[in-house]
């Protein structure tokens, strides 16, 4: 009876597709695959991608499950399943479905079920590489030992999927060649959530947008390699816009050396470390239109020791930070502060409510140079904007920002942690020549 039925499903999801479309696709079954079979089905479906990718025809897989181990995927590969029904159940191999050239691959509406099988390193359930036109949409993959989706040297679109439950990073970008992560839901990942990576530094491109990105761990420690909603390494010219991020043990993004990234129109929430995180040698950043709610800090632009700077911040929202930073990182390190920056940056019109420590940090010892800070509004912070005033640090400009209830003051001058002025809104400058501080209201 249960084959029966199976059978029914199968030919009633055919008959709903236009004729034309029947006729222009393959149907898996033809070819010997069966839906809800107890045997595994590897060498079958083998044959039939060779088949369908040879004729240059999709395959279509009815509704059901099939059992299977790798399914190496040829240039030109075209799977289309039916969103939700038709599963792919993992039984072993260095991925379920791979492709080493994945030229003009398509993967459409199939469900890929991992349960846990054991991958090797730097493997997912899907692992395609150094193609151009991927389209994979309308995917749920959940289950992973290792990561969800490898792509490495790919150009293309990825849309529209589901990834949840992986052991590593729900979705890793390495290497790409024009690459859009859009419109993908990643839930309960153990240790990232989308990675875009660069084995050498230079021009990528990639662009992360409209993500939804929720449950991010750091399963496997460290001070920050782990626990990001969205990690970007060496990669130039990367856009991440419009993503909603929630609940990540470390950042919502987080961009080491990653020039000219551009990080704008985000909502992020209840993050353990910096919300936004632009580190390590990067050069050119936007940080622009996010809302940042819960957090230990809201963006950072730092590590001028290292060639970081050139950042224009502009127009976040920032609020509910916390004074704590989460296990494996150095305790003694800031926390409770709403931005921070050290070199060649533009921090303006934001709006910062309850940083616990300061609104606006500038510099970092002898780490800062030429800072403008203008129009922002600072509420309920102990320092409104605290910068740095030890011996060799650089200049800043202070001007026409609004500071309410900083109690410590409005600008305050500052030997790392340690103030060691009083309020410069109020008082001027003083011997502090490299300052320029005007116009800043304060109550």
């Amino acid at each position: 009876m249960l084959a029966r039925r199976s059978f029914l499903f199968a030919a009633a999801a055919t008959l709903a597709l236009p004729a034309s479309a029947r006729a222009s696709t393959l149907d898996a079954a033809s070819l010997g695959l069966k839906p809800g079979a107890a045997e595994d089905q590897t060498r079958a479906m083998q044959r039939a991608v060779e088949t369908a990718a040879g004729s240059r025809m999709p395959l279509r897989l009815a509704p059901g499950a099939y059992k299977v181990g790798e399914i190496r995927l040829p240039a030109n590969t075209q799977i289309l399943g039916v969103r939700g029904a038709t599963r792919l159940v993992f039984q072993g191999g260095t991925a379920c479905l791979s492709a080493p050239r994945a030229d003009m691959v398509t993967l459409s509406g199939l469900v890929i079920e991992g349960n846990g099988k054991a991958l090797p390193e730097k493997r997912g359930l899907i692992v395609l590489e150094h193609g151009r036109g991927l389209r994979l949409e309308d995917c749920e993959i959940a289950g992973s030992s290792h990561h969800g989706i490898v792509l490495e040297g790919i150009e293309g679109l990825v849309r529209g999927n589901t990834v949840s439950g992986v052991a590593k990073a729900a979705i890793v970008a390495l290497d790409s060649r024009g690459l859009t992560l859009s419109q993908n839901t990643i839930r309960s990942a153990a240790n990232n959530g989308i990675l875009v990576w660069r084995t050498i530094a230079g021009d990528d491109g990639t662009i992360v947008e409209a993500n939804r990105i929720e449950e991010i761990g750091a399963r496997d420690g460290g001070s920050g390699q782990n626990g990001n909603a969205i990690n970007v390494f060496r990669a130039g010219n990367v856009t991440v816009s419009g993503n909603r991020i929630r609940g990540a043990a470390f950042s919502a993004v987080r961009a080491n050396g990653a020039a000219n990234v551009a990080i704008t129109g985000n909502n992020c929430a209840s993050l353990g470390e910096v919300a936004v995180y632009v580190e390590f040698g990067f050069e050119g950043a936007v940080v622009a239109n996010n809302i940042i709610d819960g957090a230990a800090l809201g963006i950072v632009a730092t590590n001028f020791n290292h060639g970081g700077r050139l950042a224009n911040i502009h127009g976040n929202i920032i609020r509910n930070l916390v004074n704590r930073r989460p296990a494996g990182t150095d305790p003694n390190d800031p926390a409770g502060i709403g931005i921070s920056a050290e070199a060649d940056a533009a921090i303006s019109a934001n709006v910062i409510e309850g940083a616990p420590t300061a609104g606006i940090q500038l510099g970092w010892g002898q780490y800062m140079r030429d800072l403008s800070v203008t129009a922002n509004v600072i509420k309920g912070a102990p320092v409104g904007i605290a910068v740095s005033v030890v011996p060799g640090a650089g200049q800043a400009l202070i001007a026409d920002n609004l500071v309410q209830g900083a109690r410590i003051g409005a600008v305050v001058g500052m030997e790392w942690k340690k103030p060691v002025t009083g309020d410069m809104a109020r008082e001027g400058v003083g011997r502090y020549a490299q300052l320029s501080v005007s116009g800043n209201r304060v109550r």
